[in-house]
């Protein structure tokens, strides 16, 4: 597989979202707009009970925000447009009257991390690692802060983000609260995200809507908070310091 996609289909009331990108299942703007509409629609869906988002491959779940695409951004304006893509996605799992599954099938980073937290139930494996990178490209994780924060708490969040080169394992992950489940292995977790996603197809859609509209209380404003945010990085990946260090972080793939 060399092309990003991002597809959808559901069977028997479970919708799957599964997104692909060749570069560690990364984010460029095009696959967070179609994460973000595909979540839309499910949700809007009549067929779809259940959602699970997934990435595709055996390594890493996400690897967060492009490269490439962060290094072209060149006006504060194509900045905001860009982080914004990541508001979208978390709102779109806020507004969404289905629970969202996560199938955590390895390493989040950035961006991914915050996929995570905003899933209303992610389901790992024990090699899923988690790490907030940004700080070490000029920026910080302001758009996806907030649904990490919201799971896991401020001080959890706070120092995940500070160790910005420290990964934090599953078991952390799990006591913090951004997993409900950790499995062995990728067959253990499958049955368990079939078994739930089963579970939850039958149950009252009136009364799962209600309990999400209760979980996420509190998150009202999401719609321009996360904006603002977005423009907060919108600003920032345009200073000297984060062109530089993505320069160099690209030039180190390439080596590598």
């Amino acid at each position: 597989m060399s092309e990003a996609y991002v597809r959808s289909e559901t069977h028997q009331g479970i919708t799957s979202i599964e997104f692909y990108h060749p570069k560690g299942n990364s984010l460029p703007g095009k696959v967070l707009e179609e994460i973000a509409k595909e979540i839309h629609f499910a949700g809007t869906h009549s067929e779809t009970k259940v959602i699970v988002l997934k990435s595709a491959g055996d390594n890493i779940f996400c690897a967060g925000a492009a490269l490439e695409e962060l290094a072209q951004i060149k006006t504060e304006a194509e900045g905001f447009k860009f982080f914004n893509g990541f508001a979208n996605i978390i709102n779109a799992v806020r507004k969404c009257p289905k629970f969202v599954i996560g199938r955590i099938h390895g390493k989040s980073i950035g961006g991914g991390v915050g996929l995570v937290a905003a899933v209303d139930y992610a389901i790992a494996v024990e090699k899923a690692e988690v790490r907030l990178s940004e700080l070490t490209f000029g920026i910080g994780p302001f758009v996806i802060g907030p649904a990490v924060e919201r799971k896991i708490g401020v001080s959890a969040y706070s120092s995940l983000a500070i160790d910005a080169t420290g990964w934090r394992n599953s078991e952390w992950s799990k006591r913090k609260g951004l997993f409900a489940e950790v499995h062995e292995n990728v067959m253990n977790m499958d049955e368990s995200i079939q078994r739930l996603a089963n579970h939850l197809m039958h149950y009252n859609p009136e009364a799962m809507a209600e309990m999400k509209k209760a979980f996420w209380k509190g998150a009202e404003n999401w719609d321009e908070l996360l904006k603002e945010r977005a423009a907060i990085s919108g600003r920032l990946i345009l200073s000297s310091y984060s062109k530089k260090a993505i320069e160099k972080l690209l030039a180190e793939k390439v080596k590598s």
